[in-house]
């Protein structure tokens, strides 16, 4: 006859009476224990090889959360608009149809990005007017929003492929929870079938020493449970630098190592710098409020400081100057250049290193930065994201040489197996090309763009040798290097991922 703990004995046995092979629900109403009784007995005999513990995904549910449910009786933020827009005759002012549609602060953003992106508005060019471009019928999200309104609760299961696509649109904009229900079964091994065989014998045992055993003297009658001090113990989880920020100070210091020194800027930049050194034209799309974070207190600053080049980028802009180019042709607005906002690209902490004095030609820089742009949130965006931005100054350098930076930056930093270059555009680097790199298991992936800096660019900061530059997504290089396909992972309150996941 062997000896087991109490609630060790029942569940065995119980299991023994379904056959060998049952769930812990069906265990429990068996045994007439607490589910969580049968589940620490189950873990306990599956440390003694008596039985098996499998899990099986029984189901996936999604709710509507707080926000969702707001969504489900008003309408989404890019329906209340487009409403409001062919009310108006399919064209106005963005903020008339955001006012005239109550839509709060924080939804202007989300709902300008998915008129673009559903193709039902878009913002006319040089203008803030939003134009409507198609009728704006009901998609397989506005389906599944009224369908959890209705129902409550769903199994993703039980929905149909576009329905199952539409789960992933709501959970991206984090407007519904998810609950993935396990269920957990236990199985007999050969080792349990001959304990029971043998005969099992329920053993009550004291496990801790009270005071009321001490006081009344009952310990001498008690049998105590021996101490197991080859038991597994719970996971402890010592303190430990964030694997992501621990990925970016390594980072630096390779760039260091290489011989490059480091670059700041501010958060809160002049558009001057994020644009108007770069070339980017004052009128040009990307500088339009679906693309940039603007400053609405104050919402200018001071050019004063820079005055001994800003004239010389107005003449470019406005005829080219001295640059070789005809410029774009517009009259320049030092008002629109004095115009803050949050830093949309690291380039714009180059431009600053342009005009220090302390700039070393020959020389090599670089920045690790967040930068901030209005975006829709899934697994590969977030509005606001780091970026690595690298520069060299120096006589006779050629784009060959900035493509064996970009490689070997790709290879050792992220641990691409191999990488490619894509012909790009950007206002102010000639010629330019978009880094793309490959790692076996993971696939491609898109880093950044690169090139070399435009004369438009660099004459008026009176920088007179070639500029090799690039800008690449930060966040990506380390999705790649660790296997993460979801960017939202490196900003996770996930306690269970931030404990496990491995310093890299």
């Amino acid at each position: 006859m062997v000896e087991l703990r109490e609630n060790e004995s029942k569940t065995l046995l119980a299991l023994e009476r379904t056959g060998g092979h049952s769930t812990i629900d069906q265990i429990a109403n068996a045994s007439g224990l607490a589910h969580s009784a049968v589940m620490r007995a189950a873990l306990s005999l599956a440390s003694q090889n008596l039985l098996t513990i499998q899990e099986k995904k029984k189901g996936t549910k999604i709710v509507l959360n707080k926000e969702g449910k707001k969504y489900a009786e008003e309408g989404l933020p890019e329906r209340k608009a487009v409403k409001v827009l062919q009310k108006m005759g399919g064209k106005a002012e963005i903020d008339a149809v955001f006012k005239a549609a109550s839509l709060a602060k924080d939804a202007k953003i989300i709902a300008l990005a998915w008129l673009s992106r559903k193709g039902w508005a878009i913002i006319e060019k040089g203008t803030q007017q939003l134009k409507l471009l198609k009728e704006p019928v009901e998609g397989v999200d506005e389906k599944l929003l009224s369908l959890l309104n209705e129902k409550g609760m769903i199994t993703v299961e039980n929905l149909s492929q576009d329905l199952k696509d539409a789960v992933q649109i709501l959970r991206g904009r984090k407007i519904i929870e998810v609950h993935v229900e396990i269920e957990r079964e236990l199985e007999l091994t050969t080792a349990g079938w001959e304990l029971i065989k043998k005969g099992i014998q329920a053993s009550v045992k004291v496990s801790q020493l009270t005071p009321e055993l001490l006081v009344t003297g009952k310990w001498r009658e008690k049998t105590f449970r021996p101490y197991n001090i080859k038991a597994s113990v719970a996971h402890t989880w010592p303190g430990k630098k964030h694997p992501y920020l621990r990925f970016l100070d390594e980072l630096k210091m390779k760039l260091v190592a290489l011989g490059f020194k480091e670059m700041t800027g501010p958060n809160v930049e002049l558009s001057l710098f994020n644009c108007d050194i770069l070339f980017m034209p004052q009128d040009h799309p990307a500088r339009e409020v679906h693309d940039m974070y603007f400053i609405k207190e104050p919402e200018t600053g001071i050019l004063d400081q820079y005055r001994n080049f800003l004239e010389k980028v107005k003449k470019t802009h406005e005829t080219g100057w001295k640059t070789g180019s005809t410029g774009w042709g517009y009259t320049f607005s030092m008002l629109e250049a004095a115009r803050l906002m949050l830093r949309s690209q690291t380039t714009a902490t180059s431009a600053r290193k342009l005009i220090c004095e302390d700039l070393e030609i020959p020389g090599k820089y670089f920045a690790v930065a967040r930068c901030f742009r209005p975006d829709v949130i899934d697994k590969t965006h977030l509005t606001e994201f780091n970026q690595v931005e690298g520069i060299i100054l120096g006589e006779d350098l050629t784009f060959i040489n900035l493509l064996g930076v970009l490689e070997k930056f790709a290879m050792d930093v992220s641990g691409a197996d191999k990488v490619k270059y894509r012909p790009d555009y950007f206002p102010f680097t000639e010629p330019s090309v978009e880094l793309v790199a490959y790692k076996e298991g993971y696939g491609w992936m898109e880093f950044g763009g690169s090139g070399i800096f435009r004369p438009e660019l660099t004459l008026p900061l009176g920088v007179k040798v070639p500029v090799l530059a690039w800008g690449l997504g930060v966040d990506r290089l380390f999705m790649m290097k660790t296997g993460i396909d979801d960017i939202r992972y490196l900003f996770s309150q996930n306690l269970d991922w931030l404990r496990r996941a491995e310093l890299v």
